[in-house]
């Protein structure tokens, strides 16, 4: 099993920075890929940024240049740099991790953490 862990949301206004972190515990080498998603009240979770275990990185149109994924696996926590935040990145973001256990991919899920951006 993986645990995920997010933290660092929060409200702020509309231009400036926050920074999300997940961590993670469990059997963390089983781990592929990494995610940030959101869900906004209304609408459906969306992928916000993925990070696989190489390394790469994409990000959904609407955050690329804004958003940075990044990873240490020292402390096996992800992290999601937020700048220049707008009020339509206000939702629950939630962390999720796909690993492969016993030949099958299975979705693991944080509990979200709200980020509030006011205009």
């Amino acid at each position: 099993q993986v645990q995920l862990v997010e933290s660092g949301g929060g409200l702020v206004q509309a231009g400036g920075s926050l920074r999300l972190s997940c961590a993670a515990s469990g059997i963390i080498r089983s781990i592929n890929v990494m995610d940030w998603y959101r869900q906004a009240p209304g609408k459906q979770r969306e992928l916000v940024a993925r990070i696989t275990a190489s390394g790469s990185t994409n990000y959904a149109d609407s955050v690329k240049g804004r958003f940075t994924i990044s990873r240490d696996v020292a402390k096996n926590t992800m992290y999601l740099q937020m700048n220049n935040l707008k009020p339509e990145d206000t939702a629950v973001y939630y962390c999720n991790a796909r690993a492969l256990i016993a030949g099958t991919d299975v979705n693991f899920w944080g509990q979200g953490t709200q980020v509030t951006v006011s205009s």
